[in-house]
């Protein structure tokens, strides 16, 4: 069998997430190391050609990295039949045209997250793929780390027992621009541009929830712009109109429940940008995006606290940390290899425009309830 080659139009790598991992860590990584390797011998070469709004950073970028081709075009790019894969890290309220011409121009399409704006429009999109006979994907990247993957494979052996509660803490200090720039780009604080907490987080935590503990039932959610003002990158000063703190009880099947806490206001004292730490009948773990650490039923101490006098016990210490056992790789590059399998031979992928639908649901639910104070229930997403 001859090696599949696929053009994969690449839009929005001019922003620090698609250009470090998606096109250098991802699709060139995979490149230069001469395509991603068949069991049968053969190769999928992925042949990027950059797409964007600026002609000087795509071509900045063109040169820098060997790639022949950009171009500021969309139509004309996805006119080539070399062309097979369209991919979208855009900003997300241009997402939804851009991600329509393609399916119209029947590319595959494999898109960051949130797919759309809306619910009604995510499932559209979806709906519109299917019909098109287009293969489609929504990057859900985390399922990918080492300290995820070692979370599944804790769940896998039945480690914990009965799962009751899994609790959740992500985020740090952004910098308001004032005497110190940002570092995130301001369009994350206005919500006219897609921007807040919960569009932005909700969806990565459906899609951990959902894959490694369940289906998601109900939510009851909390969100804040505890900082009113920011500046932005032309040192602006300008109203924040989105969410920068999300606080969410989600409702799993079973009885599980999940607290996590999303905020860009928080200084760090952990050892990770998020951690998740889950409690079951027989064991517990704390879960970071790289590391893993347990404690057995077996092994737990006996707690018991008096107020007045300090407690010796080194509680973290007893903790045991889970070996790697495998050789991780990036994670954004795993799901590209995946999607590219999926692409070439049909290799299954079940992290598809639907899925992404129902990350973007809960983010709904999660607004809805801050706005009315009710918890909301989540009914099953179907193609309209």
């Amino acid at each position: 069998m001859g090696d599949h080659v696929l053009g994969v139009a690449m839009n929005g790598v001019t922003g620090r997430m698609g250009y470090r991992q998606h096109l250098t860590r991802s699709i060139l990584a995979i490149r230069e190391e001469g395509g991603l390797r068949l069991p049968d011998g053969s190769r999928i070469i992925p042949e990027p050609i950059l797409v964007g709004r600026s002609e000087h950073k795509l071509r900045e970028i063109a040169e820098r990295h060997g790639i022949e081709r950009y171009s500021t075009d969309l139509e004309a790019v996805l006119a080539d039949e070399d062309v097979s894969i369209y991919f979208d890290s855009q900003i997300t309220h241009a997402r939804e045209a851009a991600v329509r011409t393609a399916i119209a121009a029947g590319k595959h399409v494999y898109v960051e997250k949130p797919t759309a704006d809306t619910l009604a429009s995510a499932l559209e999109l979806a709906k519109l793929a299917q019909e098109a006979g287009v293969r489609h994907g929504v990057v859900q990247d985390k399922l990918f780390l080492p300290g995820i993957l070692k979370l599944r494979r804790l769940i896998d052996s039945g480690f914990f027992g009965r799962v009751l509660s899994i609790r959740g803490e992500f985020g740090y200090w952004v910098f308001e621009g004032d005497w110190q720039p940002g570092q995130r780009p301001s369009w994350n604080y206005r919500a006219e541009e897609g921007g807040g907490m919960v569009l932005d987080m909700f969806p990565h935590w459906h899609y951990i929830l959902e894959h490694l503990f369940g289906q998601v039932r109900a939510v009851t959610a909390k969100v804040a712009t505890h900082v009113p003002h920011r500046w932005d990158e032309q040192g602006t000063r300008y109203d924040a109109t989105a969410d920068d703190s999300a606080y969410g009880i989600f409702e799993l099947d079973g009885g599980v429940i999940a607290q996590i806490n999303s905020s860009w206001n928080v200084r760090v004292d952990r050892d990770e940008l998020v951690e998740f730490q889950v409690d079951g009948t027989h064991g517990s773990a704390v879960a970071g995006l790289l590391t893993c650490r347990v404690q057995h039923r077996s092994a737990t101490p006996k707690a018991v606290w008096n107020p007045d006098i300090g407690d010796p016990n080194d509680y973290r210490g007893q903790w045991t940390r889970v070996p790697d056992n495998a050789e991780f790789p990036n994670g954004f590059r795993a799901q590209w290899e995946a999607f590219l399998r999926h692409v070439a031979l049909g290799a299954p992928f079940p992290h598809d425009l639907l899925a992404g639908a129902r990350g973007l649901q809960m983010a709904e639910a999660g607004l809805e309830s801050a706005r009315t104070g009710r918890t909301v229930q989540l009914q099953e997403v179907a193609l309209p």
